[in-house]
């Protein structure tokens, strides 16, 4: 099976993957963070970096997809491919940071690729506001993040928000601002239940 972790930037995906891998017995997959050639730049120019970006990461997340689909384990991912398209380059572009030219390149190509994607067999998204996102930012402290422009986080935000709300596939909403499932043993225990519901049927839902 294929179960993605959705959120914001700071929303503790990377956490819950983790977390949920441990628990479950599930490979994870990560983003490319540490090692992302673009990273660095892009926070300091978005304007000039933002369409090698999200060329970068949709290489990488397709990449992932089809591994995925031909792995007979049960895979967790930190973020989706539907992230980029529906959420991060049309930020990018509606804040004038991506050219038509450039947005248009990038979507048709997501188009081509995601004809032969189907979705996770469970998405599960952790709805975080803008104070419990920069608090994670701040605390997490990678310098590139630091100058961060605040409407772009809450252009996301927005993003992430319209596209839950028409999601078609089976999905679990997290609430990051109130449910601290890094420290909270029965916080996160109520989570793994939610999945075990979802996926096995094992627990009745209320």
């Amino acid at each position: 099976m294929h179960i993605a972790i959705a959120g914001n930037i700071g929303s503790g995906k990377t956490t819950l993957t983790k977390m949920l891998a441990k628990r479950f017995g599930w490979k994870a997959h990560f983003e490319p963070v540490d090692n992302n050639p673009y990273l660095e730049d892009y926070y300091a120019d978005m304007n000039r970096w933002s369409f090698n970006l999200q060329i970068y990461f949709l290489n990488k997340r397709f990449r992932d997809v089809v591994e995925i689909s031909q792995n007979d384990e049960t895979v967790i991912q930190d973020r989706t491919i539907f992230e980029d398209a529906k959420i991060f380059a049309p930020n990018l572009h509606d804040m004038g940071l991506m050219t038509d030219r450039d947005f248009d390149n990038y979507t048709d190509l997501f188009d081509l690729m995601i004809s032969l994607v189907k979705l996770p067999d469970l998405m599960i998204y952790i709805r975080s506001s803008i104070p419990t996102l920069v608090g994670h930012i701040q605390k997490r402290g990678r310098d590139y993040e630091q100058t961060m422009r605040l409407d772009y986080l809450k252009g996301l935000n927005s993003r992430y928000e319209d596209w839950i709300k028409d999601y078609k596939g089976k999905l679990i909403i997290v609430d990051g601002d109130h449910t601290d499932f890094e420290n909270d043993k029965m916080a996160f225990n109520e989570i793994a239940d939610k999945i075990d519901a979802e996926l096995y049927g094992l627990f009745s839902k209320e």
